[in-house]
């Protein structure tokens, strides 16, 4: 049957939407909004692929020497369909915040990043009691860091951390032990900044760090994972 022919087409347009939708944004060619509706896209074409692979390999005629093809339809359907549906599963899973910090009472406070995020929909400020509520619940184990090495030795590691992980370093103010960065996501190209604040304590140093989203009422949980990777490193 000829229709049957349209199952793998349909099966690759869901994929080309699911490939774009990241590059474009990361690339400014569309806004995220506009990536995330291409990931949504996705999602309807390739369930739709994979459903209509399916219905065409139960019924005889229509399989008839197109087996395989039909096949690698409902495989590359159910394959585009499945990222956006396991991100959407992911954004349920976690609170609905996209501010992170080990110190939730006086988060370490932005300076040098504030004028990057003038076009940022996310205000630089930290929201309070409730998000640190929430954060709290989600991720128990993000808190202060304490050190026996004096501030300054936690400065140089912590620095030699960031740069580590390929942040953007926007300042390294040793004689305030602060260090702000930006980090870019690898496909959507999400930017989100982080401050590092390190001060002298009794037994050695503390630091503390916090990592926030310039767009995007959740970061599905891209801040806690950054922290703890670089609590991962410090270590």
């Amino acid at each position: 049957m000829k229709i049957s022919r349209l199952a793998l087409p349909l099966a690759l347009l869901g994929a080309l939407l699911l490939l774009v939708a990241g590059p474009g944004t990361r690339f400014t060619v569309w806004q995220y909004g506009t990536g995330l509706l291409l990931m949504r896209g996705a999602f309807f074409v390739g369930l739709a692929a994979a459903v209509f692979a399916l219905v065409l390999l139960i019924v005889p005629k229509s399989r008839q020497g197109r087996a395989a093809t039909l096949a690698v339809a409902l495989l590359i359907g159910l394959g585009t369909a499945w990222v956006p549906w396991n991100g959407y599963q992911t954004v349920k899973s976690l609170p609905f915040i996209h501010d992170i910090s080990t110190d939730t009472e006086n988060p370490p406070q932005f300076v040098d990043v504030v004028p990057l995020r003038a076009q940022a929909s996310n205000p630089v400020e930290y929201a309070g009691e409730e998000v640190a509520k929430q954060q709290h619940e989600a991720y128990a184990d993000i808190r202060t860091l304490e050190f026996s090495e004096p501030a300054a030795a936690t400065f140089e590691q912590a620095l030699n951390a960031a740069e580590q992980m390929g942040w953007e370093i926007v300042a390294a103010r040793s004689d305030e032990g602060r260090i702000e960065a930006t980090a870019t996501t690898f496909w959507f190209g999400f930017k989100d900044d982080i401050v590092i604040r390190i001060a002298p304590a009794s037994s050695g140093s503390r630091l503390d760090i916090r990592s926030k989203s310039r767009v995007g009422r959740s970061d599905v949980g891209a801040n806690a994972a950054r922290i703890r990777a670089f609590v991962k490193a410090m270590s």
